[in-house]
């Protein structure tokens, strides 16, 4: 098995009227994982306005730790407890740097645009935390300012901003056409 870490994807739609059971659902599934060896975080991104589907974001250590948490007796009695709560889900499994880019049978994007994808993310979120945390991180030597800056920003890039980044600018990595809204002319 692979000793690199695997981000597990999940697409699943809301079920009319069933919102705050489905949050609470969620959250109790992603405490569940995080009793698990392996475990390295999760996260969900919610959709985009006029859209249902949720994806949600589970990443382990490696393969192995993934199906352990897949198998076990108390995914299988959340995942029961959730039916009813959200209609067709889809799962995509990924490893190494691809798996933010590439769709279930699709290849990924060029690494340029893989690159614009990330920068796009990581410059306002560094920008932004130096804005907040630059001058108390200032009297600190370079390795410890390093040091606290990666280990703050890195959770919040890898579980957040760069999957946002991608689901939005996933047509463009996808090399689909642009579509432009068409504007309706009033008859007066």
């Amino acid at each position: 098995m692979s000793s690199d870490p695997v981000t597990l994807m999940v697409a699943r739609r809301v079920a009319s009227g069933r919102y705050r059971d489905f949050m609470r659902w969620l959250e109790e599934g992603r405490e569940l994982a995080s009793d698990f060896g392996g475990y390295l975080g999760s996260g969900v991104l919610a959709p985009p306005p006029g859209d249902d589907e949720y994806q949600i974001i589970f990443r382990f250590r490696d393969a192995e730790t993934l199906a352990i948490w897949e198998h076990s007796a108390s995914r299988r009695a959340w995942l029961t407890r959730g039916q009813g709560l959200f209609d067709a889900p889809h799962e995509h499994r990924a490893t190494g740097l691809d798996r933010w880019f590439q769709q279930a049978g699709s290849p990924a994007p060029p690494r340029w645009k893989q690159a614009i994808a990330i920068w796009l993310a990581f410059f306002p979120v560094s920008l932004a935390f130096q804005i907040l945390f630059g001058d108390a991180l200032a009297t600190l030597p370079l390795v410890p300012k390093v040091l606290a800056s990666t280990l703050m920003l890195t959770p919040v890039m890898v579980f957040l901003f760069i999957p946002l980044s991608t689901r939005l600018l996933g047509p463009w990595l996808r090399g689909e056409p642009l579509r432009v809204p068409r504007l309706r002319r009033r008859s007066t």
